[in-house]
């Protein structure tokens, strides 16, 4: 079938997205990478840009995880014994015993029954809400929770969907209060990390608002966190948003195995009972591939450095870090938003001035991400930096030198 009205169309749906400063634009494509050397944390080879060499602060892998030579080893190791993919889905021609090791020591570490393996935290997140959801289930979701949430909870159709105040806990308690009686089910559901911002949600009063009002609803109220930005970057062990505010009564948990951990596919964890209910309903398990056999060891080997002494050297470094990046950008007079996630946004409120100070850091061989209106609201452009344990105190001063040259030439 010829497709020339059809990619007519969606030629100018793509212009329109350019227009709008929506689009995604070209991807960049890494070459290589040149590991640490004497004061220097990694660099990376970009197509295009011959041998320059350019400092990566934009990485979700908080702990340098990916190249970490026992984490490569232990990928290295299941693949021999394995191959190299799983071949099918799960169900049909069975899982593989790395991936079983790997769900058990996943809800060890978050002192869960059970846990089970996504292809991603994404398909995690969409997987497990469509069957948590019913005809009679109210949901309630902070304004500002990752895009999975949003869309889960939109094919998912609930009877009542409520969003509260970013960080509002008296709008989220309200609105728990104006739907007693109009659903057997509750689910509050937010992230732990926000990932826009770096600021965390206070898990620690929404349990408490779960468990003051969960006698209201034939079903209870069921409280759901997608931290994959907080699990190995927050909270004193590495163990996220739900450690760090010391909630009680936080009943599932999803997260990332390839931010932190360095890897690649997401999890959940919580009772045994809705982990073999989810099995048995979650579309995004049932019908995906899981990750490859050799994923899952390296994802074990990763955990197993985050839970032990060396995790909390890693983590007590990428603190140290984090806080001596946020001081040099407050005393050159930038505005940010303060927390105890490596994750600093550089608040600079104008659309058209990120973009030139996105192209001037990279320029200068930083590679960071400017988020612009509408991907945040008008007034709340940023650029987003992310520490990392690969940097050094070196590349951070190094860009606290470069924001000084920009400050005082602009």
């Amino acid at each position: 079938m010829p497709l020339g009205k059809l990619d007519k169309v969606l030629k100018i749906a793509v212009e329109e997205l350019i227009t709008k400063g929506t689009a995604k634009g070209k991807e960049m494509v890494i070459t290589g990478i040149k590991p640490a050397e004497g004061k220097k944390g990694p660099r990376y080879y970009i197509e295009g840009e011959g041998d320059k060499e350019f400092l990566k602060m934009n990485s979700n892998a908080y702990l340098g995880m990916p190249l970490r030579k026992e984490v490569i080893e232990a990928e290295e190791k299941a693949s021999k014994e394995y191959g190299a993919g799983p071949g099918a889905v799960r169900f049909i021609s069975g899982t593989y015993k790395p991936h079983i090791e790997l769900e058990k020591k996943l809800a060890k570490f978050h002192n869960r029954e059970a846990a089970m393996i996504f292809s991603s935290a994404y398909s995690t997140v969409m997987g497990i809400l469509s069957p948590l959801i019913t005809k009679e289930t109210i949901v309630i979701s902070d304004a500002l929770n990752h895009n999975c949430i949003i869309n889960a909870i939109r094919l998912s159709r609930p009877k009542v969907k409520e969003i509260y105040k970013h960080l509002d806990m008296a709008d989220l308690e309200a609105k728990v209060k104006s739907n007693i009686g109009a659903g057997k089910r509750v689910i509050i559901v937010t992230d732990g990390i926000f990932s826009m911002r770096g600021d965390n949600a206070p898990l620690d009063k929404i349990s408490n608002i779960a468990q003051k009002y969960d006698f209201e609803f034939e079903e209870g109220i069921i409280t759901i966190v997608d931290d994959s930005h907080g699990i190995g970057a927050f909270g004193k062990t590495g163990r996220g948003t739900e450690e760090y505010t010391n909630a009680k009564g936080i009943d599932i948990i999803v997260a990332t195995l390839g931010k932190a951990l360095g890897i690649n596919g997401g999890y959940v964890t919580t009772s045994s009972t809705i982990i073999n209910y989810l099995r048995e309903t979650a579309p995004f398990y049932i019908y995906s591939n899981p990750i490859t056999p050799s994923e899952a060891n390296a994802a074990m080997k990763s955990l197993e450095i985050l839970n032990s002494e060396r995790g909390l050297e890693l983590l007590e470094y990428l603190r140290k870090l984090t806080k001596h990046f946020e001081k040099g950008l407050v005393d050159l007079g930038y505005e940010i938003i303060e927390s105890d996630h490596p994750i600093v946004p550089l608040m600079v409120r104008d659309t058209q001035k990120t973009s030139d100070l996105v192209k001037y850091l990279t320029e200068n061989g930083i590679l960071a991400t400017g988020l612009n209106y509408p991907v945040v609201p008008k007034g709340d452009e940023e650029i987003r930096f992310q520490i990392s344990a690969d940097h050094t105190e070196y590349d951070i001063d190094y860009v606290i030198g470069v924001l000084k040259e920009h400050k005082e030439t602009h």
